[in-house]
């Protein structure tokens, strides 16, 4: 992942219908992401609603977001999890098969997803993205909103 995020101008949340699905592995990383990410949309104005659900990890965030898919309408949805190395490749094939699930729901239901698993070596690279300097929860954030927007502008209301 890069350190330099892209830059945008303000982008407000005012009237979006924005939904969350975030792992409960690794709690005490992935409620900060969740915080810090409604912190950052609740910022940029009011939006219409934010809708928050907890799946046990990241390979059930896919599930998580279809079922939100199919019940309504959302402008924008992100799937939060944080994968650390453990013994083996696990949490490689974990973000690589949610993150392929995630796009296949995207070009499925033509709805923006953001894919916020953070995956990392060690506990100490995964505090540096969320809780250090990096600030992982505001750039996915920004990006919900920016995909948000560009739904908003692109897609046909009757």
């Amino acid at each position: 992942m890069s350190e330099e995020s892209p830059k945008y101008e303000s982008i407000s949340s005012y009237g979006l219908s924005l939904g969350i699905v975030a792992a409960s592995y690794n709690s005490k990383l992935s409620d900060f992401l969740v915080s810090r990410v409604v912190e950052t949309i609740k910022e940029a104005g009011e939006p219409k609603e934010i809708v928050i659900e907890r799946v046990p990890g990241s390979h059930e965030i896919p599930c998580g977001l279809k079922l939100m898919l199919n019940a309504k309408t959302f402008d924008c949805l992100i799937g939060l999890g944080v994968l650390i190395k453990g013994d083996t490749s696990h949490h490689h094939l974990v973000a690589q098969s949610a993150g392929h699930a995630m796009q296949q729901l995207v070009l499925e239901h033509a709805t923006p997803i953001i894919n916020g698993i953070v995956v990392t070596d060690d506990v100490e690279r995964a505090e540096q993205r969320i809780v250090g300097s990096m600030d992982r929860g505001k750039e996915f954030a920004t990006s919900t909103l920016r995909m948000a927007q560009l739904y908003r502008k692109w897609t046909k209301t009757c």
